[in-house]
């Protein structure tokens, strides 16, 4: 019965980390990194990265890769304990505030690097406006004109779509 019991533990923890996995992946995060993750989250304490690896069955230089993207990322932190030589990590807490807060951040970088891009293209195409000498040609640089403004302001909307969205932000003023 103990035998069983143990088994039937073991099928739900790993149930557990593929479900939530799943979850994770959808910030970004490789299938792997959200293993480790999960397995950081659900453990009791911190762990080594040897203790990861034998967890999850992978090699402890895949597991160290993993550990510095998680950590680059803010989602685990290194801890110390007293009369312990090697590094150990732990998952932040805070899931919500840490994902949403990580998600939104690298999409807020990408939205503000494309609307930087179309100013640029949209500074060209004023310059090339005025060498124009068909009707035809000024009409059509008009109408890109215009559709890069438009592109513009869809980018300046997620934007602050996403300001509002940041835990950051949101904790920040209560």
């Amino acid at each position: 019965m103990v035998l069983k019991d143990h088994r039937s533990l073991e099928e739900t923890h790993t149930k557990v980390i593929h479900e939530f996995s799943k979850t994770l992946e959808m910030f970004g995060l490789t299938p792997a990194d959200a293993r480790l993750f999960v397995t950081l989250y659900i453990n009791n304490g911190p762990m080594t990265l040897d203790e990861m690896s034998d967890a999850l069955g992978k090699s402890k230089t895949s597991m160290s890769t993993g550990i510095r993207g998680l950590l680059d990322q803010g989602l685990v932190e290194r801890v110390w304990k007293k009369g312990f030589r090697k590094d150990l990590y732990r998952a932040n807490e805070n899931l919500y505030k840490n994902f949403m807060s990580s998600y939104i951040q690298k999409w807020q970088l990408a939205a503000d690097e494309q609307e930087n891009s179309l100013k640029s293209i949209e500074n060209d195409l004023k310059e090339q406006i005025q060498t124009f000498s068909k009707d035809n040609q000024m009409k059509q640089a008009d109408h890109l004109y215009k559709r890069i403004e438009d592109m513009r302001s869809f980018h300046q909307l997620i934007s602050g779509a996403f300001h509002e969205l940041d835990p950051d932000n949101q904790f920040s003023s209560e």
